[in-house]
């Protein structure tokens, strides 16, 4: 492997102990008479420079990612109902779409801000609602992500490292599950890879455009999922305002610009929100004051860090702990999460020190350093975020840290690889092998049942590779690469594992993990033996809650035990048609006693077909606390139905008198009692219970199946 550069920068690193930069090629005007390559040709072959082999290697890289991430699709049906819900509305209605209203008669909207949406709405507009129309767009940003990760690194190492790393990514575990799914966390980590692509180029030759687009990116991406955008903010401007190769003047020049590029490309939509008169748009779901900044620097701001989130179901981890895990510099090695992202971690922060002792004595410009620094500082941040915030924390927020340790893992190898010559580099190319297969057993061995000589596989094949990595100087070519392949699928061969069970079952709810049931851990398939399983080896459990039980049964919920008021766990959510029930047990006891909270409900033939009699005669033809349960309805009928209180049933809207007024004007028809989210106790200002109340007093109850219902047409008698 040799590594070069396709084009020239400002970057030398000449030092001993840094290879040099060969002069990049120059391209030549085509001769006279010489006919310009066919775009097939120039697509399938690449760059004149580049080995045959790596485009070719690249478009299989991709086109495997893609069919990996589309096989098995539609078992996840509509997936997040939430998210799902609004998607149908804004394919229903363009103020819905602008807003990311829940419901297309513009009630509440989802506690997010609605760029995650747009896509996916655009889809159902042009194909119809689906699954695959919701969860392809999804798909389309994990192969995007993994071209982008593949580019970064390409640029300033070897084709193979670039391969290395878009396939690290492609294969972890918790990457396969969010990009197969409806949450705004595809789009952020997409925008995120984006966002360093661009900052690494503004190293390159210090343009300003490149730190603009990154600007750009990266406001976006608030637009998708409000301050998590600005996570890797610190690390990603002090690395331009130090290493970028322009005078320190135009270096704080281009951060102002950035900055505001995050301010046009993420503020205008929040400009539009909070200056449209609130009575002619729809409440701003998750808020408590109808107010989007507050929903930005409260529940989905300060509030995660601190764990203080008014409106939420639940406090943090106050004190090291708390219903969403313990916090701590262990968290993302947790037997909740370390199955989910962690299995090369070790490895990459190894690697990361090592691309930064390798390159200690290269010019301040050194763009090799700079990625290093690029993408280790922003794994760095994220990850001590994650490990210390005390509010809400579920595993699959780690889908974030992928498409950071993917390119140090590429970038390292490649870097060290080529110094393997050298004493230092081969050990610690040995060292970082050692850790990932240690890791990785101690991980395969959490599921004690999961493909049991997996484990074993990974810890020898792993330490048997390192031992080669160790003579890799001194070995022949063909010997060296064999112990870097060996080590390679050992490496991979635990998250790829996870992956393939990953894509093999649905998921559906609002908490969704990978990979199969560990010991301490929330919960989970524990295999593919689910209906419709392909029976991936070492299928076990039921695939639906993660104990055998179809219909759901008791969970474990959190950390220690089940949510407070937890119980008989629910059967799960609405599914699209071809789909199943998912993760109805995945949550354990946070989905029991909630009410439908985190997934939803099981929508009946008859419920529907009560619901769907005369539904053009009303604006709502349903309302029920909380929008999961509301969702469900929705997807199901096809027409809106009023989520009281928000996501969590806690949001003050509507309040007792708008909802009084709305059946006054005939514009609801049922109130749905099953799953309802009584155990919830309402609103934090108690509309949803003083809605509740007065619905079950003043209004005559009907059953359809086993659902309950109340019809806002017909008062009780007596």
């Amino acid at each position: 492997m040799t590594v070069h550069y396709d084009q020239q920068t400002t970057d030398t690193d000449t030092t001993p102990g840094t290879w040099t930069r060969p002069p990049a090629p120059t391209t030549a005007a085509p001769a006279p008479g010489d006919p310009k390559r066919p775009f097939a040709h120039r697509l399938w072959r690449g760059r004149p420079e580049d080995p045959r082999w790596a485009r070719p290697a690249l478009l299989v890289l991709l086109l495997a990612t893609a069919v990996l991430y589309l096989y098995n699709l539609s078992a996840s049906g509509y997936a997040n109902s939430f998210y799902s819900a609004a998607v149908q509305a804004g394919s229903q209605s363009w103020k819905a779409f602008f807003f990311g209203s829940l419901d297309a008669a513009n009630a509440i909207t989802v506690d997010k801000p609605p760029a995650a949406l747009w896509p996916m709405a655009l889809a159902v507009r042009l194909f119809g609602l689906s699954s695959w129309a919701i969860l392809v767009p999804e798909v389309l940003m994990g192969v995007g992500t993994v071209a982008v990760v593949h580019a970064a690194v390409r640029r300033r190492f070897s084709p193979a490292a670039g391969l290395i790393a878009g396939a690290v990514l492609a294969l972890t575990p918790v990457a396969a599950l969010m990009f197969r799914f409806n949450n705004p966390d595809a789009m952020l980590a997409l925008l995120m890879a984006v966002a360093c692509y661009f900052v690494i180029r503004g190293l390159e030759d210090g343009r300003t455009r490149w730190l603009l687009w990154a600007g750009a990116a990266i406001g976006f991406a608030f637009l998708a999922k409000t301050l998590q955008a600005f996570l890797i903010l610190p690390p990603l401007a002090l690395v331009h305002g130090v290493c970028a190769p322009v005078t320190v003047k135009k270096r704080i020049g281009q951060l102002a610009a950035a900055l505001a590029a995050i301010v046009v490309s993420g503020g205008w939509w929040v400009a539009i929100v909070e200056l449209w008169p609130a009575s002619l748009r729809p409440y701003i779901g998750g808020s408590q004051n109808n107010s989007f900044l507050e929903l930005t620097f409260g529940y989905n701001g300060l509030g995660r860090l601190n764990g203080d989130e008014t409106g939420s179901v639940s406090g943090g981890g106050g004190n090291g702990g708390g219903n969403w895990g313990e916090t701590g510099w262990d968290r993302l090695f947790s037997s909740s999460v370390g199955g989910q992202i962690s299995w090369l971690i070790p490895a990459a922060l190894i690697l990361l020190v090592a691309g930064l002792v390798a390159t200690g004595k290269a010019r301040r410009t050194s763009v090799t350093r700079g990625s290093f620094l690029v993408w280790g500082g922003a794994l760095i941040t994220t990850m001590l975020v994650f490990s210390y915030m005390q509010g809400i924390f579920h595993e699959y927020y780690t889908v974030a840290l992928a498409p950071y340790i993917a390119p140090l893992i590429g970038m390292g190898s490649a870097l060290l690889w080529e110094k393997r010559d050298k004493a230092w580099a081969s050990l610690t190319l040995a060292a970082a092998m050692t850790a990932t297969a240690a890791w990785g057993y101690v991980l395969l061995n959490r599921s004690s049942d999961y493909l049991p000589w997996l484990k074993w596989l990974v810890l020898v094949g792993g330490l048997t590779a390192a031992l080669g990595l160790i003579f890799a100087g001194r070995l022949g070519r063909r010997l060296a690469l064999g112990a870097a392949g060996l080590g390679l699928a050992a490496a991979l061969a635990g998250p790829a594992a996870y992956t393939l069970t990953t894509v093999n079952e649905g998921h559906t709810g609002s908490i969704v993990t990978a990979g199969p049931a560990v010991a301490g851990g929330r919960g989970g398939p524990g295999g593919v033996g689910g209906p419709g399983g392909g029976g991936f080896p070492g299928a076990g459990r039921n695939q639906q809650n993660g104990n055998g039980n179809p219909q759901g049964g008791q969970g474990n919920g959190f950390p220690g035990g089940g949510f407070p008021g937890g119980g008989q766990n629910q059967q799960g959510q609405n599914t699209a048609p071809g789909g199943r029930t998912g993760d109805g047990g995945r949550a354990g006891g946070m989905g029991a006693g909630m009410g439908g909270l985190l997934n939803g409900a099981s929508v009946g033939s008859e419920a529907k077909k009560l619901l769907e009699t005369g539904a053009d005669r009303y604006t709502w033809v349903a309302a029920a606390i909380g929008a999961q349960n509301a969702a469900s309805y929705q997807l199901s009928t096809g027409d809106p139905v009023l989520a009281i209180g928000g996501f969590n049933g806690t949001d003050p809207s509507p309040t007792l008198a708008q909802f009084k007024k709305y059946v006054e004007e005939g514009k609801i028809h049922y109130f749905i009692a099953s799953g309802a989210g009584g155990a919830m106790g309402g609103s934090s200002d108690g509309t949803s219970s003083r809605i509740t109340s007065w619905v079950e007093a003043n209004f005559k109850k009907v059953t359809a199946g086993s659902a309950t219902f109340y019809d806002l047409t017909q008062k009780a008698s007596g």
